[in-house]
């Protein structure tokens, strides 16, 4: 009976050992880490919003946002501001590595963070809203823009309780600092050398989120790299316009190497998918149609020199139509939104040379001397099957020609070469042979 009630004890302690071990082990911090680099988008935008969402099920001890962007679009950053000003869980913004920044959208993104933290080495604002369509817009509407840009982060700022009056002329005046600037004037809370630094920093910091008031423990915290899909990755890839203008180039090339090589298959395939892959990214990306049909016709001017030689004609008319397409083609005037400069260049040269090589090696070959047919037997060699004096019959290519020898007689049996063609007949003369010197 002893024995009994000994491994009965046993067991209950073993259990409730395991029970403490299992708490122990889910009492320990997580902390769940996004990085936001590049143009902010509706793809960042759901990868940032649906990483939060991760990080408030799961119970994160935070999250922590490693932000590097130009800026992006308005809806897409005030859908992640939303989503940061109402988690449950501290939302900590880390602008990094050395060399990034936190412009425009991304200083809205970084005074809506519960911390806001910056490397050594990086810098914020230049905020003021820009049109991401072509051409001036009128007064009253930038000042609409800009004034309800203004109040929208200074709102922001005043409930992160940040430095407002300096947020507002980030977005007026389109100001920005350094992150040494930053944390003297209220506009972060730490500076941070990396990740670990960071975290260690902010344990034990306090902080109101939408649902309580929290003191950190990032101590020994777990982290939890939240990465983007390949889906996603490939699809923030298409917002680049330097992206999608080389996609629109290997589209065109595809299509036109299918139609001067008809059921290759491989180039129209290519090309096809890499059209219909640049006009969804020009979904995201405002384009002059205009330009997109002068780069068009530009190529066809190119095809139709090809077919249709005229001396350079065509082609320095493509050569024009595809530069100035090629300039036209981006009508944003946001700079994280046009097409570079260089890629242009590099692109328009590229092409131009590719066709000027063709259009030579064409105007090369229509001047060849011909080789195949009846003129193509001007210079060859043939065999006399008759006397030749002047008249006779020679053998040459396969075939008996009637012929008359210019000069001396040839006997049956010796070689003529072919010197021109009249009406059916061949002019020869005898051949004699280059002897070598030995």
């Amino acid at each position: 009976m002893k024995i009994k009630i000994f491994i009965f004890c046993l067991i209950l302690i073993l259990i409730f050992s395991c029970s403490l071990k299992g708490n122990y082990a889910n009492s320990k911090p997580s902390i769940y880490l996004l990085q936001l680099n590049g143009m902010i988008n509706p793809i960042t935008s759901q990868y940032v919003v649906g990483g939060i969402e991760s990080a408030e099920a799961e119970g994160a001890e935070c999250l922590i946002l490693q932000l590097d962007t130009p800026g992006g679009l308005d809806t897409s950053m005030r859908d992640i501001i939303k989503k940061i000003l109402n988690s449950t869980i501290p939302i900590i913004v880390y602008v990094s590595p050395s060399g990034g920044r936190a412009a425009s959208a991304g200083v809205f993104i970084t005074l809506a963070s519960n911390i806001a933290a910056m490397a050594p080495g990086t810098n914020i604002g230049a905020a003021h809203p820009v049109a991401l369509g072509e051409g001036e817009i009128d007064e009253e509407m930038k000042a609409k823009m800009e004034n309800d840009a203004a109040a929208y982060i200074k709102t922001i700022a005043e409930k992160r309780g940040r430095n407002a009056q300096w947020a507002e002329k980030a977005v007026r005046e389109s100001v920005s600092i350094t992150e040494q600037e930053a944390i003297e004037i209220g506009v972060i809370e730490f500076i941070a050398n990396d990740l670990d630094e960071l975290i260690e920093i902010i344990d034990g910091v306090k902080v109101d989120t939408a649902s309580e008031t929290k003191v950190l423990r990032t101590k020994d915290a777990e982290i939890i790299p939240i990465k983007m899909t390949f889906k996603d990755l490939f699809l923030h890839s298409l917002t680049n316009p330097n992206v999608a203008y080389i996609l629109l180039f290997l589209g065109l090339y595809g299509i036109l190497g299918e139609f001067s090589h008809p059921g290759s298959f491989f180039p129209g395939i290519v090309g096809g998918i890499s059209l219909i892959l640049a006009f969804v990214a020009f979904q995201s990306i405002p384009i002059n149609y205009g330009g997109l049909l002068l780069i068009i016709f530009g190529i066809v001017l190119f095809v139709i020199e090809i077919y249709t030689p005229t001396f350079g004609l065509l082609t320095a008319g493509g050569v024009t139509s595809l530069i100035l397409g090629s300039f036209m083609l981006s009508k944003a005037t946001a700079p994280f939104l046009r097409i570079s400069l260089g890629l242009i260049i590099s692109m328009s040269i590229a092409t131009a040379a590719f066709f000027v090589f063709a259009l030579s090696k064409g105007i090369k070959i229509q001047w060849k001397k011909p080789v195949t047919g009846r003129e193509g037997l001007v210079g060859k060699v043939g065999i006399a099957k008759t006397d030749l004096d002047p008249e006779g019959t020679i053998f040459i290519h396969g075939e008996r020609w009637q012929a008359s020898t210019k000069g001396e007689a040839v006997k049956e049996g010796e070689e003529v070469e072919v010197l021109e063609i009249k009406d059916l007949s061949l002019i020869v003369k005898k051949y004699k042979r280059k002897e070598s010197i030995k």
